[in-house]
């Protein structure tokens, strides 16, 4: 028999449960190294979704945050930005950004979504498991990034990243799950509208 993990006063670690992750997607836990932390990956055809944290200092404080990363094929450059509605969103929404409607009561009511094609981003979202996904997560900044800046890989022309990020560190085994089916279903949704390839990025995370 194999060894029980020992669980601490606040319950299993992120490792622990990253490692459970791994096993249950069929994803591989990645030993970091002194620049970076442990992180999970997991494979779907063509595309990588890498998840890990990140530590931003702020002063006197540090602000750790769980992301998910995927490199894709973006041929018609599209961008969009999905985040749940409080009181910044709303306003977001009086100072002038645009907030595009799906067309369901519901997701409308929870969130707000930008994006620079209308009919695009109407047609991505408006898909039933994008939105009963999406749903299932209670905080969420789901949008496409045209690279990884200063301190990450440099990406070819064409290339864009399915970006989540939100602040703390995720531990919750079903919600982890949920993302990664989220950001899988979101890519191959891009495909079937023309907004994504199933092609390799080119691109390592």
């Amino acid at each position: 028999m194999g060894e029980i993990p020992r669980m601490g006063i606040f319950g299993p670690s992120k490792d622990q449960v990253w490692r459970q992750l791994s096993e249950e997607i069929g994803g591989e836990f990645v030993e970091g190294r002194f620049w970076s932390g442990n992180r999970v990956q997991a494979h779907v055809a063509p595309w990588t979704i890498t998840l890990d944290t990140f530590t931003v200092s702020t002063g006197h404080s540090h602000i750790t945050y769980t992301r998910m990363r995927a490199p894709y094929v973006n041929p018609e450059g599209l961008r969009f930005t999905l985040y749940r509605k409080g009181l910044f969103s709303e306003l977001g929404k009086l100072l002038g950004m645009q907030d595009i409607e799906v067309g369901d009561p519901e997701f409308d009511e929870a969130f707000i979504v930008k994006g620079t094609d209308e009919f695009k981003v109407r047609e991505l979202f408006a898909d039933p498991q994008i939105q009963r996904l999406a749903l299932a997560q209670p905080t969420i900044r789901l949008s496409v990034k045209d690279d990884e800046g200063w301190f990450g890989p440099h990406f070819p022309k064409g290339v864009d990243e399915l970006h989540f990020q939100v602040v703390g560190v995720i531990k919750d085994l079903k919600q982890l799950k949920g993302l990664f089916d989220l950001l899988a279903v979101i890519l191959d949704r891009l495909c079937q509208i023309g907004s994504g390839r199933k092609e390799e990025p080119g691109v390592t995370l």
